[in-house]
């Protein structure tokens, strides 16, 4: 090998790399209900000078009423921790008949570090209006003390029942039967829906005087008014005082007891004439001023039971009514009564109507609080619930609630979607725009069904304006539930919008995933890529939760970390991301799941929040909610290590050998190796450095195995022997963890690893170039003429008597190879990186190179041989081998050699070889009787020229033999060409040439028919003649060589077996046949 690498280590190397600075191994586990879902929510908190992490349980109960709560834990490192229970259930509104069961309070939480107050909310939280219960959600403000300071429920309106009723009712003596008519009070009163926040009544009854029965605030429930109702006698009295009794209800009734804020309602039941008509206009205007709403009975039993006519009395009670068709009822006497009470109540109820801004009806099952968000200037909450689910977005400031109007939502929420259900404020934040300031963001998961998220601008007169809308790309991806808004600079401006569509469906998987939008420096949100979960998970829900981080690493950025609850068949994982410059990195730094925490965690990531130093160790710390539990992670500090290598002599010169090492000269140097550790984040605990060396490698450390705490450390080094002085030594210089599991951590974005060169001094005048002059000589074994005739045997050869060219050389039959011996020499400066090229003509192969001095080179293929290190004034003998190949046949040779460095060569002429040679080769031919022709020899036979001389005719001209067939039998893929010349008529004697290509062996075989002959035996000589053409290549031993075959040719005599033979062997048989049938008859 060419590298030799010299390790440093900082301890030994551990833990896996998808790890960072997130500590997973001490992780402290916060355990509460799992059946109050103790770690919905978790929030870091600071008050009382103290750390707490806020924890929601909204499935916690209160005695029997499931209302959910808040749990306050101290933040340290002790292993227990005791979580205390804040009671915020207590939370209420005056003067409301509430309803806290399964509210959810701890649902959504938000801390303001400002003036470390915090809010938790509870957007089930509902009221009874009527026979309804609105859910219009409520929020527990709580200070730095940990005390409740008032509840905030925005969406929270009057009841349409919201009523201060006075019921003046005469008592005079023509009112008959009584009984009659404290029914239809009664009645009346159980059709009202008495109680807090709702109907107030009181009664007055008059006559001569006006006595009050009992005062609006005197009972709290409808039972408690009927009861009173029940004991109310008949004042009488001679006259009927109607003015005066409006009058007393005005100023007296609704003064004592009555709400301010209330709508007024006065009910006069009356059976006659007032006595103090003259009074009743004035009475009445002032009634009206004060928004009393005045309702007229008039009971005509008086009247019909004396006939008397009843228009002026129904005209005065006309008058007294506000509405004279809607509030005016007549009776025709008191029995009949109970048959307006229906009708009575409709009218009272029909009051409700709505408010200027046209919210009475949009906001009763709003959800207020199902999220939340601390604002400059008070706090902003989700109404997902408001405007037939389409949702709305609410502000609670210390001057009121801001509520903007249902028409404010109308060109980006369309009513003809408004069955959808938007789902507007299932989550609510804010950016920083460096064009607009500060602007709210509020999610509509259901929106059409794929999602949206409106940036839009609130003022505190509930001026709503949307600028800018975001859409999701897959129906049911629930995109816009969660937002993360990032300054990744922390100057002050929002640099990233993120939002989560936890269920994006992906691969057949509900993985989810979290869309990215740059902010411009215009206001626009500009698509900016996507973050997603690893690619092994299935369904993960990645994204239901996101928190913001401060800078972990010291990079100057902000980071994130995303939520997967249902990774891991519901165990759950969350995924951290780095931030970087103008954006997020696409890959996440370190996903933790919770089988890396605690196996039994489930549903781990549902919540996430880091934006405190919880230890107080200066570092960043991370807390995750669980399934009845809450997790604590600790940061560790990043440090970045700079490394330096120094050598001395600053190059290896390996013809200096200063030392002596186990008996033999070397070279030695000095090595120094610098480290240099840089706190990236606050680091309370630096570690000892420790330094090892490995004495695998050739480099050999006098003090093996050295600890030292310096950051400057030496080492002795010597070099072995070694063959490639082109390429310098390579330190290599990496750094690790002491102890992985405590302390700091390396930064992964930071090279843990420093390659340093130390080069060798090339041994020339000039330090950049050497100057060689490398000089090349070979030859060939091939023998020319004079070698191969030489030997006595060869000397009748053809080749050896006839005079051919100089320059061939002659190929034996048997050879099978070349050998060049070759010599290389360097008659100038050292030449490094010397390489001989080799080429070679197509009827060769190469075989081999042997060397015949101690020179270290290496072969790269059939063509090139590398030699790193030719020093000056050495030679070098070397052999190549090369084979015959058997697919490829020349007449020719030709072998190539060229030397080169990588120094300017002084004569590059010379550094050239070529070898060529033309051939003649030796045929090896077998001749057998049966006329069969084989090439024993190596290489190929061509332009063979075989004669075969047939004589089939007698000296007297008579023909003997036909030629009537021809067939060769030859080698597959072997070309013969045939030609011969037919018998002619004449019968002249015929002679048949055959003229082919003959390869690794091939015979012809000659059919003649004799048509006829006149004697019993005849012998036919023929002649086989095998020559070369003139132009061939090849050889034989004999000049012509020539074989005789004899040819017997007889007459076969016929042969009969004579009849009496024939006729004697029958009659033989047969008398033989008698005898064995008597020798057996006798027996």
């Amino acid at each position: 090998t060419f590298y030799q690498c010299l390790l440093i280590c900082l301890g030994l190397f551990s833990g896996r790399r998808t790890c960072f600075n997130i500590d997973t191994r001490h992780a402290k586990i916060i355990e509460g209900s799992k059946e109050a879902q103790f770690g919905y929510t978790v929030q870091q908190h600071e008050a009382d000078g103290q750390k707490w992490l806020l924890v929601g349980a909204p499935f916690e109960s209160s005695g029997e009423h499931q209302t959910g709560d808040v749990y306050r834990c101290p933040l340290d490192r002790k292993p227990a921790t005791n979580c205390t229970r804040l009671h915020l259930e207590k939370v209420s509104l005056n003067n409301v008949f509430e309803r806290k069961e399964k509210m959810r309070l701890g649902m959504t939480l938000a801390s303001n570090p400002k003036d470390n107050s915090f809010v938790a909310c509870g957007p089930l939280w509902s009221y009874e209006c009527g026979s309804s219960y609105y859910s219009t959600g409520i929020c527990s403000r709580v200070n730095s003390s940990f005390d409740f300071t008032h509840s905030i429920a925005p969406a929270f309106q009057r009841c349409e029942t919201y009523m201060d009723i006075v019921i003046v009712l005469d008592g005079s003596n023509s009112i008959y039967p009584w009984y009659e008519v404290q029914d239809f009070l009664i009645n009346v009163l159980q059709k009202f829906y008495v109680g807090p926040g709702q109907i107030q009544v009181g009664v007055v009854q008059y006559g001569e005087r006006v006595v009050n029965e009992f005062r609006l605030d005197d009972f709290r429930t409808v039972e408690e008014v009927v009861a009173a109702a029940k004991n109310i006698d008949q004042r009488g009295g001679e006259e009927t005082r109607t003015a005066l009794a409006i009058s007393v209800a005005r100023y007296s009734a609704f003064k004592h007891g009555g709400r301010p804020d209330a709508k007024k309602v006065m009910i006069v039941i009356t059976d006659g004439e007032s006595h103090d008509s003259p009074n009743l206009r004035k009475v009445v205007e002032e009634s009206e001023k004060d928004n009393i709403t005045l309702y007229g009975i008039a009971v005509l039993g008086y009247y019909n039971r004396r006939g008397i006519n009843p228009e002026a009395f129904l005209r005065e009670i006309k008058f007294i009514a506000t509405d004279p068709e809607e509030h005016f009822f007549s009776v025709t006497d008191e029995s009949a009564l109970k048959d307006i009470v229906d009708a009575l109540g409709e009218k009272i109820f029909s009051l409700e109507g709505t408010n200027q801004n046209g919210t009475a009806f949009g906001l009763q099952m709003s959800q207020a609080g199902f999220s939340s968000h601390i604002v400059e200037d008070g706090i902003l909450v989700g109404a997902v619930g408001a405007y037939d689910w389409n949702g709305a977005v609410l502000k609670e400031t210390r001057q009121g609630k801001v509520i903007p109007p249902k028409s404010s939502y109308m060109k980006e929420f369309p009513e003809e979607l408004k069955n959808h259900g938007a789902y507007l404020g299932y989550m609510v934040s804010s950016v920083i725009s460096a064009q607009h300031g500060q602007l709210y963001v509020a999610g509509a998961p259901r929106f059409n069904h794929t999602g949206k998220v409106v940036i839009f601008t609130l003022t505190n007169s509930g001026n709503l304006t949307i600028l800018y809308s975001l859409y999701g790309q897959q129906i049911g991806s629930y995109y816009g539930s969660e937002l993360a808004p990032i300054d990744l600079d922390d100057d002050g401006l929002t640099d990233l919008l993120l939002v989560g569509a936890p269920m994006y469906f992906y691969k057949g998987w509900e993985k989810g995933r979290v869309y990215i939008y740059t902010i411009s420096l215009q206001g626009f949100f500009i698509p900016d890529g996507t973050l997603g979960p690893s690619e092994k998970t299935h369904d993960s829900r990645f994204g239901a939760a996101m928190s913001t981080l401060p800078d972990l690493n010291g990079d100057g950025f902000s980071e994130l970390v995303v939520g997967a609850p249902l990774e891991d068949n519901h165990k759950g994982a969350i995924y951290l991301f780095y931030g970087q410059q103008n954006s997020i990195q696409p890959k996440f730094k370190q996903r933790i799941a919770a089988g890396d925490i605690f196996p039994g965690l489930r549903y781990f990531g549902r919540s996430v929040h880091g934006m405190m130093d919880v230890n107080g160790d200066e570092l960043i710390d991370l807390s995750v909610g669980a399934l009845g539990a809450a997790v604590l992670l600790w940061s560790r500090s990043v440090v970045r290590v700079g490394i330096s290598i120094h050598f001395e002599p600053s190059k290896i010169n390996v013809f200096n050998k200063d030392c002596i090492r186990g008996g033999r000269e070397v070279s030695c140097m000095l090595a120094t190796v610098c480290l240099n550790i840089t706190p990236r984040t606050p680091i309370t605990d630096p570690k000892t450095v420790g330094i090892w060396l490995d004495d695998k490698f050739i480099f050999i450390l006098e003090n093996k195995n050295h600890l030292c705490s310096a950051e400057m450390v030496s080492y002795c080094l010597f070099t072995q022997e070694v063959t490639d002085y082109t390429h310098p030594l390579i330190f290599s210089v990496n750094v690790g963890l002491q102890n992985a599991d405590e302390g700091p951590v390396l930064d992964d974005g930071w090279p843990t690893s420093l390659q340093s060169e130390l080069p060798f001094w090339n041994g020339c005048d000039n330090d950049d170039q050497c100057v060689p002059n490398l000089v090349l000589q070979s030859s060939s074994d091939l023998l020319d003429r004079r070698q191969f005739c030489g030997r006595r045997e060869r000397s009748t050869w053809p080749p050896c008597v006839h005079q051919r060219t100089s320059g061939e050389r002659l190929v034996e039959a048997s050879r099978r190879k070349v050998l060049v011996e070759a010599r290389l020499e360097n008659r100038g400066e050292n030449a490094y990186g010397t390489i001989l090229h080799i080429t070679h003509s197509a009827n060769l192969q190469f075989s081999s190179l042997v060397l015949k001095v101690c020179v270290f080179c290496v072969s790269f293929g059939f063509s090139v041989v590398l030699c790193s290190h030719f020093v000056s004034f050495i030679q070098v003998y070397f052999r190549l081998e090369f084979e015959f190949s058997r697919s490829v046949f020349l007449n020719y040779v030709q072998i190539t050699l060229r030397v080169s460095s990588e120094g300017e060569e002084m004569s590059p002429e010379d550094n050239i070889n070529d070898i060529y040679h033309n051939l003649k080769y030796e045929m090896f031919l077998l001749k057998l009787f049966v006329l069969q022709i084989q090439n024993l020899g190596m290489f190929p036979v061509s332009e063979l020229l075989f004669t075969l001389n047939v004589f089939a005719v007698t000296r007297n001209a008579n023909a003997l033999l036909r030629l009537s067939d021809l067939d060769i039998t030859q080698v597959h893929f072997f070309f013969i060409l045939i030609m011969f010349t037919d018998f002619s008529i004449k019968f002249q004697p015929q002679t048949t040439n055959l003229v082919f290509f003959l390869r690794n062996g091939s015979f012809k075989t000659e059919r003649c028919v004799i048509i006829v002959v006149k004697f019993k035996r005849l012998d036919l000589v023929m002649t086989a003649v095998v020559e070369l053409s003139p132009s061939s290549p090849m050889f034989l031993h004999e000049e012509r060589p020539m074989r005789h075959i004899i040819l017997e040719i007889r007459k076969e005599e016929e042969y009969r077996i004579p009849i009496w033979v024939i006729v004697g062997s029958t009659l033989g048989g047969l008398q033989l046949l008698a005898l064995l049938v008597l020798a057996l008859w006798k027996v």
